[in-house]
């Protein structure tokens, strides 16, 4: 590692102050909405330029709220395209949720639409839920405050991570179902529906993919020699607010400072774990709700899903790299922990050893507890949700389905839900539910008190069960958060209908 020169750390520290540091929205009960845009942006990205998309907000990308601030925003679309953003573990009107045409339109160049309901606190997120847009980087931070955080004598950062491809997103999309020479392996040519959150018509494949980034799964009961695949795509860079490891964030700290880092894995198909090496962090959220303080170094998150980690430095000047690993592979990012006076090295993008595969046996999910767990009561009703498919054909589903072809998953408003996901493929999906929190209760047929999450990670060939109260009577989407995956039709909606 080659030190980083004096006038490069005095330049990272400046964006990091200003990009680090939430910025605080003063006027927390104005009338006044706040302007968020939908619009183009240059990143250099290893020396290269790249055009991509992003959600700018009063204070930079995305947005930060405070207390009991209502999320009352004006979204003007800026893009030469039309999209719709999802504010990702936020619980708006169904009509403010942010689905192409469930009920609301795309949003056309050049329009604006309002935005106003009570706000979730926690480290959330907004995207579009246009896959090919998000994989574009169409995509922000999303905070919301506690009284808590605001009491707290610590500094918050933000580290947001993207996997990206100088490829078009399409491009892309149709290198991972043709089968070209990528993580994966072969796939069938083509993938429709891919501009309305996910939607392809296509029938369950084979169960099995032996892709070229896989790994045994005999160590699994009952997995005897098969191999789960891990990543679809080898994408050319691996962001953390925007920038790779050749020229990392900076984020000035003081010494003996607490820090609350916020992780938002923002990434389209891609499973971080987060090592903070040297500084021992303790784990105290997960998607914005509150988890009995878990300490590591080390923890995992997959697509869609956010960390909350505190960590106490050390009473003396350093440098400390929050690093965020491939799994199954040797690649990395992250942005670094520095004093005013320490000096920085430099970091290599690919690391020495691989990552290992993310939770294939829960045990992370296992040790989370919910500080504010849903109250007792009878389940009301129970569904399971088979998730299936194959890297050849490329095809994913639930229940045997693809969108268009799939049947809701049906409860009324105010009902206590068991929602329990069986993967029987051989790639991990991240389900994200809309409109709603739910409760981690089942791990593999073990009962667990588990925490409260929006998007929880099913490995291959396991089962999770959530527990919920269902919301507002509407069609709420429920999908994989893996974008192929979406795109190629892993979607079907939790109907809500109203009590009588």
């Amino acid at each position: 590692m080659n030190t980083l020169s004096r006038r490069g750390f005095l330049a990272a520290s400046a964006t990091a102050i200003a990009a680090a540091h939430l910025p605080r929205v003063a006027f927390a009960q104005s009338a006044a909405p706040l302007a968020l845009s939908a619009a183009t942006r240059t990143l250099d990205i290893d020396g290269r330029a790249a055009t991509v998309y992003g959600l700018a907000g009063p204070g930079g990308q995305g947005l930060t709220l405070d207390p009991g601030q209502r999320f009352h925003v004006q979204l003007t679309n800026n893009l030469d395209v039309s999209t719709i953003i999802h504010w990702h573990g936020q619980i708006p009107p169904n009509m403010q949720d942010g689905v192409p045409d469930m009920p609301m339109p795309l949003l056309a160049p050049g329009e604006t639409r309002s935005y106003d309901y009570e706000t979730q606190p926690g480290t959330h997120w907004m995207h579009s839920h246009v896959p090919i847009q998000e994989m574009q980087l169409l995509a922000a931070p999303l905070i919301v405050r506690s009284v808590e955080d605001l009491k707290a004598d610590r500094q918050e950062v933000v580290l947001f991570l993207h996997d990206f491809s100088f490829k078009a997103p399409a491009e892309v999309l149709e290198e991972i179902a043709g089968g070209a020479d990528h993580d994966a392996g072969n796939a069938v040519p083509g993938m429709p529906g891919m501009n309305h959150g996910g939607m392809g018509n296509r029938p369950m494949g084979g169960m099995m993919g032996m892709g070229q980034n896989a790994m045994p799964m005999g160590s699994m009961p009952g997995m005897g020699g098969m191999a789960m695949d891990l990543n679809d795509y080898k994408w050319d860079a691996y962001l953390a607010n925007d920038r790779t490891l050749s020229d990392p964030e900076v984020v000035q700290v003081e010494r003996g400072g607490r820090i609350r880092l916020r992780v938002i894995n923002a990434s389209a198909a891609t499973v971080f774990w987060i090592d903070t090496g040297a500084a021992l962090s303790r784990l105290v959220a997960v998607d914005g709700h509150g988890v009995q303080p878990l300490s590591g170094t080390r923890f995992g998150l997959a697509m869609g899903q956010r960390l909350d980690l505190e960590i106490d430095l050390p009473n003396e000047g350093g440098a400390w790299p929050m690093l965020a690993l491939r799994e199954g592979a040797r690649e990395r990012t992250g942005l670094i922990l520095a004093t005013p006076d320490a000096e920085i090295r430099r970091i290599d993008a690919v690391a020495e050893t691989e990552a290992p595969a993310f939770d294939t046996d829960l045990a992370q999910e296992s040790r989370l507890i919910a500080l504010n767990a849903l109250r007792d009561r009878p389940v009301d009703r129970r569904h399971m949700l088979m998730l299936a498919g194959s890297m050849q054909p490329y095809g994913w589903t639930i229940n045997g389905a693809a969108w268009g072809r799939h049947q809701p998953v049906v409860a009324r408003s105010g009902e206590r839900v068991v929602l329990s996901f069986h993967n029987m493929s051989m790639m991990a999906h991240p389900m994200h539910l809309h409109g709603h929190s739910f409760q981690v209760v089942g791990l593999n047929g073990r009962p667990v008190s588990g925490a409260l999450r929006d998007t929880v990670h099913v490995p291959p060939m396991s089962m999770v069960d959530v527990a919920l109260d269902a919301g507002e009577a509407a069609r709420w989407m429920l999908h994989c958060h893996h974008m192929p995956h979406l795109a190629s039709g892993m979607m079907t909606e939790f109907a809500v209908t109203a009590s009588t």
